[in-house]
């Protein structure tokens, strides 16, 4: 589970534009001009200095910056992969077995080296700490896991394929000597790591409740890299102070919704402020499965009908997130996987109140018997919040009463994971394909007991035919990976776990006066948004100061 690398749900509220400063906020522009890349986006949340690289809560803050993966699988540019602490790998013909071949001369930060048994021991001990299996690779696919010298061999139960960019592209490696001993070892799921040692291109120094400053690693083991020195992440807990400071220039990089983003961003310096907002997995309602009453599924089907998500789009995302559908398939991105024969039969395309009605009426509720119900979401995110009012309205006529409870984001993550809630407004980080977002929300071995932190199937979600659809996807042939991913959408249609309101995009806002070397949809290198792990990390790396 990667929000996990999420905090990916830009926020805004209108923005003034007005001569006045944040108090948050790390750089500005003489700051940029000397070197220095300050990033503009809303954690919702003041810094904790925890930068356990396992925790979804605050793995964007190391995985990327401090520790890394063994290659980087590029989703916009057809999966293609660049070697990082992997210099090389090879598949067994069957896809059953994986060997990496370790990068000589790394080192991690306190100066000792990085070898294949760091690796080896990083996904051991995720098999004896499950909780740092964000995406359940021990309980489906993975046998063992041991090093050679310079070799690492991962084997797996099945051909495993698609699950070559979790294993190589998404599980950050940490140190043994850090991790296997003292209060890391002790209890490595709850361990803060205040001070990450790591491979990667920069070093936590220092970090404080208001800014995290990372410097560069002088040890790196690219030569001359980073040639961004300091980084500043200053903690935003709202969009408006956010945005003041990506429009005055003071931040350069920013992972945020802008409304009017022409007139209150662009406008301010059209030669050096820029924006793209790539669409690559659903923002969406999750109902919890195991609580009354949203466990019924007319009342979640209710649901489906009765939202109006080109409403939700235009009115919550200006039009910039589009609307999405309930198959989860994110169109135009992942056309050639979409069932729109079993969209189209579904009828969810279209708001059809009278459905809506007929199916809560069923479920024993009306406007005169009105079914009252929750939903979290994270303080600060105003443009999901504006979806939500939007969605509230709409809801209303029918019978049903929603409450929007604004949460810290340590908050409400902590309630997210455990599934209290009755719903929940979320994004999750998927991958190259939608097959790694309905893994992630669908799969129940990414579930857990309510109380218990699930790793991305939040809703609870259990259905042994879409896990076993899910679990042959890897060892399929094309053919039979769209057919089986058409069995996911036929549930999605017919369960309703989760409602897909918009389709999630990689905000993503960039000013070019002080640094080159940024991605842009001729140039799509990396997904873009600052909190996006670990592309963050290829940014940096292509980015240069201009003086």
């Amino acid at each position: 589970m990667k929000l996990i690398k999420t905090l990916a749900g830009g926020a805004a509220a209108v923005l003034l534009l007005s001569g006045c400063s944040s108090a948050t906020g790390g750089g500005n522009g003489a700051g940029a001009s000397g070197g220095v890349l300050t990033i503009a986006n809303v954690a919702g949340q003041t810094w904790t200095c925890g930068f356990n690289p396992f925790n979804p809560a605050v793995n964007y803050l190391s995985f990327g910056f401090v520790y890394e993966p063994l290659v980087y699988v590029n989703a916009l540019q057809n999966n293609a992969v660049t070697p990082m602490l992997a210099s090389s790998y090879q598949w067994s013909p069957d896809k059953k077995s994986l060997v990496f071949t370790i990068r000589k001369g790394v080192k991690w930060n306190d100066g000792k080296p990085m070898t294949a048994q760091d690796v080896a021991f990083t996904f051991n001990l995720m098999k004896s700490n499950p909780g740092l299996d964000f995406n359940g690779l021990w309980s489906t696919i993975l046998r063992s896991v041991t090093a050679s010298g310079d070799k690492v061999t991962v084997n797996f139960k099945a051909p495993a394929g698609p699950y070559f960019y979790y294993v190589a592209g998404d599980t950050p490696i940490v140190a043994q000597h850090i991790y296997g001993s003292g209060q890391a070892a002790k209890d490595p799921v709850k361990f803060q790591d205040a001070h990450p040692v790591g491979t990667g291109p920069y070093k936590v120094n220092p970090c404080q409740s208001n800014n995290i400053t990372y410097t560069a690693n002088p040890d790196f083991w690219k030569p001359g890299l980073p040639k961004v020195k300091t980084v500043n992440y200053p903690a935003y807990t709202d969009n408006d102070p956010a945005n003041l400071d990506l429009a005055s220039g003071k931040d350069q990089w920013g992972g945020q919704f802008i409304p009017g983003i022409q007139h209150l961003y662009v406008s301010r310096d059209p030669a050096h402020h820029k924006y793209w907002f790539p669409p690559t997995t659903n923002v969406a309602l999750y109902f919890n499965l195991k609580r009354q009453p949203t466990s019924n599924v007319a009342i979640r089907r209710a649901f489906a009908y009765a939202i109006d998500r080109a409403k939700v789009s235009k009115i919550g995302e200006s039009g910039y997130q589009p609307p999405a559908n309930q198959t989860g398939i994110v169109l135009p991105t992942f056309q050639q996987w979409y069932d729109a024969a079993a969209a189209k039969a579904a009828g969810f395309d279209h708001p059809d109140p009278a459905k809506a009605t007929q199916l809560l009426k069923s479920a024993g509720y009306s406007p005169s018997h009105p079914l009252k119900l929750h939903v979290i979401t994270i303080s600060g995110y105003t443009d999901w919040d504006a979806s939500l009012a939007e969605i509230k309205q709409e809801l209303a006529p029918l019978g049903i009463d929603l409450t929007i409870d604004d949460l810290a984001g340590n908050t409400f993550d902590d309630r997210l994971f455990k599934g209290d809630f009755d719903l929940a407004y979320y994004s999750q980080a998927g991958g190259p394909g939608p097959y790694y977002e309905f893994r992630q929300v669908l799969h129940s071995a990414n579930s857990a007991p309510l109380g218990q932190n699930a790793a991305s199937n939040f809703e609870r979600y259990s259905n042994p035919a879409v896990d076993k659809a899910l679990n042959q996807f890897g060892q399929a042939d094309t053919a039979t990976q769209h057919k089986l991913l058409d069995t996911v959408q036929q549930a999605m249609l017919r369960d309703v776990p989760v409602i897909p309101t918009t389709e999630s995009v990689n905000w993503y806002e960039y000013n070019t006066a002080a640094f080159t070397g940024w991605p842009t949809k001729s140039n799509p290198y990396a997904l873009p948004a600052p909190w996006q792990v670990p592309d963050e990390e290829q940014v940096l790396l292509h980015l240069a100061p201009k003086h």
